[in-house]
């Protein structure tokens, strides 16, 4: 299965590939990494949107943020899964997400191990 995480903070490749580390060598799942909203588009415009499955994206970003970038998912390939993640606990933000039809709202620190049911069961 392929995940994209978007995220502007480039150890959060780190991270993932660490905690993903076993489904990755079992083939249970691909990562690939967007720095920015705009990087995650060029993306989805091109090869990488083949099989993808499942868009992980921060919330808050430079430039075009989270929330702008699942409104375009969205609206232009409504089949992907988007799973929005915040550090910030917004009542507006979680709002936003869910109208503009977020498939889950995570909120930092990950729980790594619910997320990775959350994938793996999709």
């Amino acid at each position: 299965m392929k995940v994209m995480i978007v995220d502007d903070e480039k150890d959060v490749q780190f991270l993932f590939l660490q905690k993903f580390r076993r489904e990755i060598k079992k083939g249970q799942i691909e990562l690939h990494f967007a720095f920015s909203a705009e990087e995650a588009l060029g993306y989805l415009e091109g090869k990488v949107s083949a099989h993808l499955v499942l868009i992980l994206a921060d919330i808050n970003m430079p430039g075009m943020n989270g929330l702008e970038l699942l409104k375009i998912i969205k609206e232009t390939f409504p089949h992907l899964k988007v799973f929005m993640i915040t550090a910030y606990g917004d009542e507006n933000n979680y709002r936003m997400a869910m109208e503009y039809k977020a498939d889950d709202y995570i909120e930092k620190p990950v729980k790594f191990d619910d997320l990775k049911n959350k994938i793996l069961n999709l």
